[in-house]
């Protein structure tokens, strides 16, 4: 095992003020809050309209990215999560902290592990979009405007977590 020099993680109070003003800068800046599944629903509906444009622009769900003739791909969400994973990318190599690999238990096999990834990333994928957000746009910006449908979603989302670990937990022991 190689040993690597590694710098303490940030407070959680430094980070969540730098959250805060975030939030509030893209409020006032551009009139819309935090939130991934927007942009990747935009993605989705780009690349579903180069395989087959006619069936995208009129799709119930789809034609709403199209109206008025502009791209999906021309929104400030895009940028949002292009900087979003850019900034953790340097974050952890500024950090000492990358490390490429696959997280999972002793005793889980590589397979299993990326198909209840894959499955897990989905029905949240999809869920995000039922619910009009992803968690990070119903905990962050639903939450700072003290919308009481966010406030019942993520407090569904720890007790759901908790009641699910019981089932998962063994992959990781």
């Amino acid at each position: 095992m190689r040993s690597e020099s590694r710098t303490e993680y940030w407070s959680p109070y430094a980070a969540g003020a730098a959250i805060g003003l975030t939030l509030l800068a893209t409020i006032l800046v551009l009139g819309g809050g935090l939130g991934a599944s927007g942009a990747v629903a935009r993605l989705v509906a780009a690349v579903f309209h180069s395989i087959a444009p006619e069936a995208a622009e009129s799709h119930a769900y789809f034609r709403t990215y199209f109206a008025g003739g502009r791209s999906p791909l021309q929104d400030w969400m895009l940028y949002q999560l292009a900087g979003v994973f850019l900034g953790g990318l340097v974050g952890a190599l500024t950090a000492g902290r990358w490390r490429p690999g696959l997280e999972k238990g002793p005793t889980a096999a590589r397979a299993h592990r990326l198909v209840l990834a894959f499955a897990g990333g989905t029905l949240t994928g999809v869920a995000a979009r039922l619910a009009r957000g992803c968690t990070s746009s119903q905990a962050l910006t639903g939450g700072a405007m003290l919308s009481l449908g966010s406030w019942a979603f993520m407090l569904s989302v720890f007790a759901g977590g908790y009641l699910a670990a019981w089932f998962v937990r063994r992959q990781w022991s």
